[in-house]
Formats: C-alpha cells, sequence, structure tokens
C-alpha cells in the first residue's frame, strides 16, 4: 500500500473516495460540513433522514455528490467527538480501510486524520492510520491452494493535514508508520509460519536475508560447534531433544558512530514447544509455533530500524531451537552449567524459554550495551495475571522501565510493570545446584524474571514478557506483530533522547 500526507479541500480531491467523519448524533466533522456545504446539503439532508447516526462501526457510502470531483464519498461514523480517544480512533481506521478494499475504490483521500483525538497530535494520527491500515489488510496464506483475493484491492490512500504547514512533519509520520508497518509484518509472517517450515536455520536465512537487504546491517550465525565452544550448556540442553540443530543469531545495524554503546534486543526464539519432558497437553499444542515470537519481534525492530536509517546502533540477538521429547532431551531433575558458570536443576523441561535466554544474555556482555532488552513469551501466569491487553515488564534499572512504558502509551502497545523484588528469589533455591528453573505456582512471570536477572548484572536490562500479547487465539488465530511497534517507539525517543 502506498500513502502519501496532504492538505487540501474535499471538493477538490479528484479520487475515487473521500472519507468523512460523521459523529454522534448525526454531527458532521469539519471536512463533511465543507462538503455538505458545497453539495447545496447534499449529505445533511441524509443524515437527517436517518441513513447513519454517527456511531463507531457506522459507515454510509454516496455516490456523485453535487459539485465535487470525487467518483464517492465515504462518511465513517466516529462516535462522540469529545469522547474520542486512542482505542477508538484505532477502530475508526480499521472500519475504513476493511470498507475501502471492499467497494473496489483503489485509491481514497482520507481526512479523518484531522480529526481530534484527546491528547493527541497530528503527527500520531498519521503514524497511527498507516500502522493500523497496513494492520488491518493484513493475510497470511502462503499455504493456501487457492488465495482470497480482492478484485479491486486499495493501493494508495492520502491522509490529509489541515495545514500545510505540518505537510513536512506529517511525512514524516507516514515513513515512520510505513517502517513499523514493514516490521510487524515480518514478525507476523515468522510467527504465523508452521513450525516444519520455521526452523531455528529458517530463522536464519532470514538473518542472512536482512543481511542482502540492507547495507547497514550484518548476520552472522553461530552454529552447535560454536556453542559448545563458548560452553552454552543450559541454551544447548534445551536444543538436545530435537533433530533441529541450534542456531544463535546474530544482527548488527550499524547506524551510529563505531564507539557508540548499542541497545541489545535478544528474543526467545524456541521455534517449536511441546514442552519436552514435561510434555505439553495436546489442545491447542499448534500455537507453541508461536513460542518463536519475541525471536519474531527481533527480527521486525531490526527491519524498522534499517528503513527508518536510524543514527544509532542495535544489536538483535536470537537463540534458536525446539524444545521436544526425546531419549536426548532434558529430564526433571538434571543440572546443567549457564555459560554464565551457574549451574541450573531443572525442575520442569516446560521452563525451556529462560534456559536459552539466559545464555543468550551473558554473550550479550561482549557488546558493552547501553541497555539490553529481552522478548519471550515466557509464561502462561503473565496472562493470569495481566489478560492479553499489556505485556509484562520488569527490570534492574527503573529509567530503562520508564522509557519502555512511556514507549507503551505513545505507540499504543502498552506494558504494565510488576514487581523484582528481591524476596521472589527464593522462590529458585535448588538444594544442589546454584538455582531452579522454576520457582512454583507464586508468582511465575516474577520468579522466570528473577532467574533472568541472575545473568544481568553487568548491564541496565528490562524483561518483556508477550505471552498474552504476541499472537490471538480463536477465530481470529494469527500473530500480532507485538510489542514492534513499541520497541521502534522506544528506539525513536532513545534517539531524540540522544
Amino acid at each position: 500500500m502506498e500513502f502519501t500526507a496532504k492538505s487540501g479541500n474535499p471538493e477538490k480531491q479528484r479520487t475515487a473516495c473521500v472519507v468523512v467523519g460523521v459523529f454522534e448524533p448525526r454531527r458532521l466533522s469539519a471536512a463533511a460540513e465543507r462538503l455538505d456545504e458545497v453539495s447545496g446539503g447534499f449529505i445533511s439532508n441524509l443524515i437527517r433522514r436517518g441513513d447513519m447516526e454517527g456511531k463507531i462501526g457506522q459507515t454510509l457510502l454516496l455516490h456523485n455528490a453535487p459539485n465535487t470531483l470525487c467518483d464517492r464519498v465515504l462518511l465513517v461514523g466516529c462516535g462522540r467527538e469529545r469522547d474520542l480517544h486512542d482505542a477508538q480512533y484505532r477502530q475508526i481506521m480499521t472500519t475504513t480501510v476493511t470498507q475501502l478494499n471492499d467497494i473496489g475504490a483503489m485509491e481514497a483521500v482520507c481526512y479523518l486524520t484531522e480529526l481530534h483525538v484527546k491528547g493527541r497530535d497530528s503527527h500520531w494520527n498519521i503514524r497511527q492510520a498507516v500502522e493500523v491500515m497496513e494492520d488491518a489488510l493484513y493475510s497470511f496464506d502462503n499455504f493456501k491452494s487457492k488465495k482470497d483475493t480482492t478484485r479491486r484491492p486499495l493501493r494508495k490512500i492520502v491522509l490529509t493535514v489541515n495545514s500545510r504547514r505540518n505537510l513536512a512533519d506529517s511525512e514524516k509520520a507516514v515513513a515512520e508508520g510505513y517502517a513499523i508497518a514493514q516490521g510487524v509484518k515480518l514478525t507476523k509472517d515468522l510467527g504465523n509460519m508452521p513450525g516444519n517450515i520455521c526452523t531455528p536455520s529458517y530463522l536464519a536465512a532470514q538473518a542472512q536475508t536482512l543481511d542482502k537487504e540492507y547495507d547497514n546491517i550484518l548476520s552472522e550465525v553461530l552454529n552447535q560447534d560454536e556453542l559448545e565452544q563458548l560452553e552454552m550448556g543450559s541454551f544447548l540442553s534445551v536444543a538436545k531433544g530435537s533433530r533441529q540443530p541450534p542456531k544463535l543469531i546474530v544482527m548488527n545495524y550499524r547506524g551510529g558512530d563505531a564507539a557508540d554503546k548499542p541497545v541489545v534486543f535478544v528474543g526467545k526464539g524456541i521455534t517449536f514447544d511441546a514442552g519436552g519432558i514435561s510434555l505439553k497437553p495436546g489442545a491447542a499444542m499448534d500455537e507453541m509455533k508461536y513460542d518463536m515470537c519475541g525471536a519474531a519481534s527481533v527480527f521486525g525492530v531490526m527491519k524498522a530500524a534499517a528503513e527508518l536509517k536510524l543514527p544509532i546502533n542495535v544489536i538483535g540477538v536470537v537463540p534458536a531451537c525446539e524444545n521436544l521429547p526425546d531419549g536426548a532431551a532434558n529430564k526433571p531433575g538434571d543440572i546443567v552449567t549457564s555459560m554464565s558458570g551457574q549451574t541450573i536443576e531443572i525442575l520442569n523441561t516446560d521452563a525451556e524459554g529462560r534456559l536459552v535466554l539466559c545464555d543468550a544474555l551473558t554473550y550479550s556482555e561482549r557488546f558493552k550495551p547501553e541497555v539490553v532488552i529481552d522478548i519471550a513469551t515466557l509464561t502462561g501466569a503473565c496472562i493470569v495475571a495481566l489478560g492479553r491487553h499489556p505485556s509484562a515488564v520488569l527490570g534492574n534499572h527503573p529509567p530503562l522501565v520508564h522509557d519502555l512504558e512511556n514507549a507503551g502509551k505513545s505507540s499504543g502497545d502498552r506494558v504494565w510493570e510488576l514487581p523484582l523484588w528481591e524476596e521472589y528469589q527464593d522462590q529458585l533455591k535448588s538444594p544442589f545446584a546454584d538455582m531452579a528453573n522454576i520457582g512454583g505456582r507464586d508468582a511465575g512471570t516474577i520468579t522466570a524474571a528473577c532467574f533472568l536477572s541472575r545473568f544481568t548484572k553487568k548491564f541496565h536490562w528490562a524483561h518483556l514478557d508477550i505471552a498474552g500479547t504476541a499472537w490471538k487465539s480463536g477465530e481470529k488465530k494469527g500473530g500480532t506483530g507485538r510489542p514492534v511497534p513499541l520497541l521502534t517507539q522506544y528506539l525513536l525517543d532513545y534517539c531524540a533522547d540522544k
């Protein structure tokens, strides 16, 4: 999809469709009023007749509006004007782009970006519109023999601003939104891939693809022999149960000075998680292909950073393997030695994500990072605690956690902080090793982060548990692309601060 920003009167737009808003109860937005005025009351007469109330989700398509240059006018319900907030705005944009794609307009000029959203500016409106519209039209039909194709798909949308003075900033917002949308799409695609295709080797190949696509990304893949030389005993223990060889994937985006400390993202890359010997229940086990969504989000952020040409250094680290039951697989009671030298008693083989992440976190020390953020579909307990709206965030550096919270509020990809108090560490005590890999039923998300915190003493670190936000179940099953918007916003804020 092509997006551009411009300013201008709606009646002068020579296009297949002009999109304007109607508020409850039957109140026209500024752009709709302008069209109504030049058309001699064409719109207001229909509204008074009861054709539309203005509720969110309502649409009304009009043809041949007098004294206009467009083929159609699409009226979109926007709810009550004084109540318009972030979630409603995104819902309005989703409704708009879905309807435009269905009517075969192919192109449109959208005036809904001029609406007043509480606490937001034009830049936010434009960027969110691009992200939401790309998200709404996403589909994953790579493995269908018959594709569901739209006869005349939407190809171009012009997003308007009410002043030419805002055009330069709006074009920047379009670029940001499109880059984030491309990162989200890559993350969704990787997550939606079946486990027999999206193996650790497949992820490694995708890193090499990014290397070839962008001059400022250099990718490196460490194989089993190299992981053994690094003494990544915790990571390798998880991979033992699979015929797929493990990979440690490192993507290095170089946008800043060579001396600048990088931001490091570490993504859990369990390309399929059956639980190992501690086998998961069969119901919905197919969704465990999404256990690599932390890794997928790192790929998405690296792509977005490269698209935006951010003036900083960013490194993505992905420990990738499968967690399957096998004669060689980890057994409850086994003890392994991590790259850091700390020993771990494995009480549950289904708590494997932390076993691969801990060695990747230790490996990240060599980059002398400014900050390290790990992203993982780590605990079902996170869904119990927070549901599926925010991701959980925990960390050892309050300013970093605060920055992530602010990025979440700005991007709409929200997080909620959970405590990382020393008292929780006692739940990881083991009589036979330095620590156990689980801490019991209580506070499962927190004790998982406590485990990881033991490998992050040498840098500022935050942990994102995205178990509830990385994908949707049910009829609309599929990857969400989160938390790419959050992390890209964090990088944009980081650049602004620098």
